[in-house]
């Protein structure tokens, strides 16, 4: 029965969005909330001295961007929530991509003044590939931003899902007043707040109160009779179910950075959000109220603690109890594994865990046994599925620029290319290095963090490079006759699987027609 009530009160989540939507900001607001810390943080701001908790990386702070996944985990309400905020730079795209495998629902923030952008599109193609729900928050209606059904109508075409309103903005920008709950049929009148959590506001519970007037003033109370009125006439009545199975998307409207319509969001998603679901492996599905634990590893990340050369594997808990110091089963390697170090977060703090239950998300330290995508299991031998590397858009060499400093840059990289920063190909036995990436902003941070967390210099120089393609055939002797004929442009990847280095897209049509037994694939889970 234990197993049963933890899975039901466990809330798993991905906050994703375009770059400054205002995902972090919200972290900041929900964690407000939970009770997890007493004073926001501020993502770019002179006059605020604390930075948000979960942009707590050096280059973070200086950019005011995200360039990692966050993981933090509070209690509201008597649910355990797990929440991921995750890049929205598409540079750091795969991260995300590979967060939106470990959670089980996604709240996306879209800025009410730029609307749908085209990195929010291609993260709801993963979710829609993967079933996930999605709740739509719109953020920063204290600015002038464009007019709500509109932004309706641009969701629903772009990313391609139903929508049904459960909140409805007052006013826009100077002039925004509150937001009505369709959901709980109340209003909550705006008042700005940054840091703190202030009281409740003042709530009206039926449309028909006198009291509307004289909070909003006549004309704002009739519009927002005649906006309810079109909205329960246009939208149907909103079915849980149809949100769980990945179908409607509901829509809540707020400001972040002022704390409104955040604890409505939050309400409303312990109370429709999926507990974790089942997961799929290689050999069967797998539920999680099943005794045996089983878990997979979506993110690695090294020097959390600039003081302590430590590296974390972050596991998502998919069956049974996971407990401290007992010996689990490391599939790809066969072998037994025990973690004595297991830790829970906020952001860049930790605290040690004895236990953690399907849904939870805990830190493992590791000495460099666990790679993306590895399966722990109490001795079944099934993988999970899903964790795949796209070919990167950009090639450079890397170049040592201290000759003295090689096994660090050597170290450095190879940390680098486990935590899935970016790609690395080695040709000629390891003599030349190319790292991969899927944007231009990545090359810096590798930089960036070579230099401040191991002390190797290094210069990336541009290669002329179209697309690396992995390459596999059923006739072991055409693919060695392959190898030997294209050896200059064959390269291997960090897990040793052999990689064509294609130069141009006219080239790489050239070289599949001349050789039809040898497949190419553009992703590596093949």
């Amino acid at each position: 029965m234990a197993l049963k009530d933890e899975i039901a009160k466990r809330r798993t989540f991905g906050i994703i969005s375009h770059p400054d939507a205002g995902k972090t900001t919200l972290t900041e607001k929900l964690l407000l909330f939970g009770g997890a810390i007493q004073t926001a943080g501020a993502v770019k701001s002179n006059k605020i001295k604390m930075h948000a908790r979960s942009d707590w990386m050096e280059i973070e702070k200086q950019r005011g961007i995200s360039v990692a996944t966050s993981v933090m985990g509070f209690n509201y309400d008597g649910v355990k929530i797990n929440l991921l905020d995750t890049p929205g730079h598409q540079d750091f795209a795969e991260d995300t991509y590979r967060t939106l495998t470990a959670v089980d629902s996604v709240v996306m923030v879209i800025d009410c003044v730029k609307g749908v952008e085209i990195q929010t599109e291609k993260l709801m193609e993963v979710c829609r590939m993967r079933k996930t729900p999605v709740i739509c928050f719109i953020n920063k209606l204290d600015r002038e931003g464009r007019d709500p059904y509109e932004l309706l109508d641009e969701i629903e075409e772009k990313l391609n899902i139903k929508v049904r309103p459960l909140s409805w903005p007052i006013g826009m920008g100077k002039d925004f007043k509150g937001v009505y709950s369709l959901y709980n049929k109340n209003l909550h009148l705006f008042t700005a707040s940054k840091t703190k959590l202030e009281g409740e506001g003042i709530s009206i519970n039926s449309l028909d109160d006198e009291q509307l007037e004289k909070s909003l003033g006549v004309n704002y109370a009739n519009q927002l009779r005649e906006d309810v009125e079109l909205i329960e006439g246009v939208y149907s009545e909103f079915d849980v179910n149809e949100y769980l199975s990945g179908n409607v998307a509901p829509v809540f409207f707020g400001s972040a950075v002022n704390n409104f319509g955040v604890k409505e969001l939050l309400d409303s998603f312990i109370r429709m959000a999926p507990a974790p679901i089942e997961r799929e492996t290689e050999e069967r599905v797998i539920r999680p109220d099943e005794n045996k634990f089983s878990g997979f590893i979506f993110k690695i990340h090294a020097n959390m603690d600039p003081n302590h050369r430590n590296r974390i594997a972050f596991i998502r808990v998919c069956s049974g109890k996971f407990e401290r110091g007992k010996t689990y089963h490391h599939v790809r390697a066969d072998k037994k594994i025990r973690f004595s170090n297991v830790t829970a977060f906020m952001a860049q703090e930790k605290e040690l865990v004895d236990e953690a239950w399907p849904g939870d998300i805990v830190g493992l330290y590791d000495t460099g046994n666990l790679k993306i995508g590895d399966t722990l299991t109490e001795g079944e031998k099934g993988v999970y599925k899903g964790i795949p590397s796209f070919s990167p858009e950009i090639f450079k060499e890397v170049v040592n620029k201290d000759a003295m400093k090689t096994k660090q840059l050597e170290k450095g990289l190879n940390q680098l290319m486990e935590e899935g920063v970016a790609q690395l190909f080695t040709y000629e036995m390891g003599a030349r290095k190319v790292v991969g990436t899927v944007g231009a902003l990545q090359f810096e941070v590798i930089q960036h963090r070579l230099k401040h967390e191991y002390g190797a210099s290094c210069d990336f120089m541009s290669m002329n490079l179209y697309k690396a393609c992995w390459i596999s055939s059923n006739d072991k002797k055409k693919l060695d006759e392959f190898v030997k004929s294209k050896y200059r442009h064959i390269a291997q990847d960090k897990d040793g699987k052999l990689v064509f280095m294609a130069e141009s897209k006219s080239w790489l049509t050239m070289v599949q027609d001349n050789f039809p037994e040898i497949d190419f694939h553009f992703t590596s889970e093949f």
